[in-house]
């Protein structure tokens, strides 16, 4: 939601928490009126904007950068001097009492765990398995999940460029410069509270460092892709493109979430468990009122971050992994799992795994800082301990309670061996 409020934040000059609450409200409207299959049609023409928006400017700034049109060949070329670009910011940041940008702040293993939490996250997203169910034929899931690997391989592979070309274009264009000749973007930025100037010694220049003391800028993680080609200097067109591609993200992430939220809620949790007997009608005023509840929460989160939006985004993935990953393989691919094991393995990874996040983020618990993580393992990659335990658990609790009916097993083999298929061998 964050996201969202970031691009309205910009672009109708309000400030961060107004365009929260803006965004809050049409991703509202947005997912109540269009349902699993308006949704899942206008997801498609959103990638569509997405990646292009995202590769766009990449290409733009690369070849700007080193002559290279790959972003990702860029990431790892020379500058118009001949000096390795990785190796020029490492330099600029030297300069003004940084860590090497290449030197990096996390363990090896952190790094891997954060890794694989992206990886196993995505693959227990509800909102991703979900448009699985949208098509008709097994064959049209699998080319589906392969296009969408190859297009979320791209997007990966880009970003680490981005972070690059982005830091480096800011750090040429702002530190030591004059306050009063700053582009315009620096100005439209400031407005919105996400780029803060404050002149401490009075020279009219803005220093930009690390030392707390003589640093007179604050800039906001969250702006650095949206205000990208503006720093750049990319033509107007780019800029809005940028700018439509981010909305289009959010717009259908948040929605797809919503979808899976309330119908969870009106058709799971209600009218399956608590009231077999609800109107269809009371079952969509229940999954629209569970929708703005989401809303709601999701605009909290927006206005009062846990982290910027990727350490978020990292510890949502972390908390798909902990909790859904291991009931979805266990499920498929273990005819001995049953539900107890599946309830308690779940409870356990999304316990633990909140657990730890409220203790390091919002210092619940006790709190604590980066020398009390366990094993040097950050909040962003332990949902993958979390989702080990999961794991764990649950195949103990399936091992020492009831197998599965017979019908359970059957509609395991079924998933496994689609119809059509020859039977299942053993």
């Amino acid at each position: 939601m964050r996201g969202v409020g970031l691009v309205f934040s910009r672009f109708l000059e309000v400030d961060i928490n107004t365009g929260v609450i803006i965004g809050m409200i049409i991703v509202l409207f947005y997912a109540v009126l269009g349902g699993m299959k308006g949704i899942t049609y206008t997801q498609v023409a959103q990638y569509c904007v997405l990646i292009f928006a995202f590769m766009v400017p990449a290409i733009f700034i690369s070849i700007q950068m080193t002559g290279n049109p790959i972003p990702q060949l860029g990431f790892g070329g020379f500058d118009e001097n001949g000096v390795y670009l990785l190796d020029k910011l490492d330099g600029l940041h030297k300069e003004l009492g940084f860590a090497e940008y290449t030197s990096g702040s996390k363990t090896t293993l952190d790094v891997f765990l954060i890794t694989a939490a992206l990886m196993f996250g995505t693959a227990g997203l509800p909102h991703v398995i979900v448009r699985f169910f949208t098509v008709k034929r097994v064959v049209d899931a699998r080319k589906s999940a392969g296009w969408a690997l190859l297009f979320i391989a791209i997007l990966y592979t880009t970003a680490p460029a981005i972070a690059v070309f982005a830091r480096t274009n800011l750090i040429d264009t702002v530190s030591n410069q004059e306050y009063e000749k700053m582009p315009e973007w620096f100005g439209n930025w400031e407005k919105t509270g996400l780029i803060k100037f404050d002149d401490k010694n009075n020279d009219g220049l803005i220093q930009y460092v690390a030392d707390a003391k003589k640093n007179e800028l604050i800039v906001d993680k969250d702006i650095m892709v949206l205000a990208n080609p503006e720093i750049a200097g990319l033509p107007n067109w780019v800029i809005a493109l940028v700018a439509a591609g981010a909305l289009a993200a959010a717009l259908s992430t948040a929605a797809g979430l919503l979808l899976v939220i309330s119908a969870s809620v009106s058709h799971d949790l209600i009218k399956k468990m608590i009231n077999p007997n609800i109107s269809e009608k009371g079952e969509l005023v229940a999954a629209r009122l569970s929708a703005v509840v989401a809303v709601c929460v999701a605009g909290y989160f927006g206005i009062n971050p846990p982290d910027f939006v990727a350490a978020t985004v990292a510890l949502a993935f972390g908390l798909a992994a902990a909790s859904f990953f291991p009931a979805i393989v266990l499920g498929i691919f273990s005819k001995r799992m049953n539900k107890e094991g599946a309830i308690l393995g779940m409870a356990v990874g999304i316990l633990l795994m909140l657990f730890y996040m409220m203790k390091f983020k919002f210092d619940w618990f006790g709190g604590g800082t980066k020398e009390d993580w366990w094993f040097g393992i950050s909040p962003e990659g332990f949902g993958t301990v979390a989702m080990i335990a999961n794991f764990i658990v649950s195949l103990i609790v399936s091992k020492f309670t009831p197998a599965p009916p017979k019908e359970v097993i059957e509609i395991v083999t079924n998933i496994r061996i689609p119809s059509g298929a020859a039977e299942a061998t053993h």
